[in-house]
């Protein structure tokens, strides 16, 4: 075992401070979601009455002022579930033909991908704009779909982790006449897991905080996702403030919990991708 020197002992202490700093803020809105709007200044953290009415008032009473916030939990889920399984097969299989065939234009196509991901994604809203307002698709789910039903960081990651798998594992599932979809299920995907991982960890964490492409093109409070209808609940019910906690808690809950159940695969990618 490793011998702890002063200076070690000094950077592991240095390092847990940050990460208290880092985390305090996340337990200061948890504990403030639990207690009475009144409470939350008055009282000391750890101290004062801990209710459960300001997710109550976020899921009941909020409907009495047009603030369907449960019809709008669940437009977040379906669309950020949406877009992930979209983005997650679609990477696969671009990926895969980038890293395992060669056809004519792989090397443009493949320089076209890097150039997008260096330009900023506002650049694209007010074209992406007039595209779905031409379509007719303005104010529904798939304006908020289509547009990111492929990620271009996320066939490029796909691509560079397909390019290590062995190609022997191909010409044995080719000779077993596996299908194109039988290699990407049994070989592909259970060897490159990791990184399928990390790209639907990002894709839906992104998804499931994106508030200005849903802000544009939503007009209907049942189809906006939850993240704009906590955004006008804040700026119009401000004085409310245990209930714009219990909500940013509600906001954060789903990206923490997927990130506990998947670390491993996670941290296995990030591993991967920094090589």
């Amino acid at each position: 075992m490793k011998k702890l020197t002063p200076l070690s002992l000094l950077i592991h202490a240095v390092m847990f401070l940050l990460a208290l700093s880092w985390l305090y803020p996340f337990i200061w809105m948890t504990i403030s979601s639990l207690k009475p709007t009144a409470e939350i200044y008055t009282t000391s953290l750890f101290s004062g009455h801990l209710t459960l009415e300001n997710y109550t008032f976020l899921f009941d009473n909020s409907n009495r002022a047009d603030k369907p916030f449960l019809r709008t939990l669940f437009n977040s889920l379906f669309v950020s579930i949406t877009i992930t399984l979209c983005v997650t097969v679609t990477s696969m299989l671009v990926g895969y033909a980038l890293a395992k065939t060669e056809f004519r234009g792989k090397n443009a196509f493949r320089n076209l991908l890097i150039v997008q991901m260096v330009f900023p994604v506002f650049m694209f809203i007010i074209p992406q704009f007039v595209l779905m307002r031409e379509l007719g698709l303005v104010n529904g789910y798939s304006a908020m779909i289509l547009p990111y039903a492929m990620s271009a960081w996320g066939i490029f990651m796909v691509s560079q982790s397909f390019k290590g798998t062995p190609n022997d594992y191909l010409y044995a599932a080719r000779l077993d006449h596996a299908s194109l979809w039988g290699i990407l299920r049994h070989v592909m995907m259970p060897l490159n897991k990791s990184i399928l991982a990390i790209v639907a960890l990002f894709t839906f964490s992104s998804s499931w905080d994106n508030f200005l492409w849903p802000l544009i093109v939503m007009r209907d409070v049942d189809k906006m996702p939850f993240s704009v209808l906590l955004a006008t609940f804040s700026k119009s019910y401000g004085v409310y403030l245990g209930p714009v906690m219990a909500g940013a808690v509600v906001q954060m809950l789903p990206v923490v919990v997927l990130f506990i159940l998947f670390r491993k695969y996670f941290l296995q990618g990030m591993s991967l991708s920094l090589k």
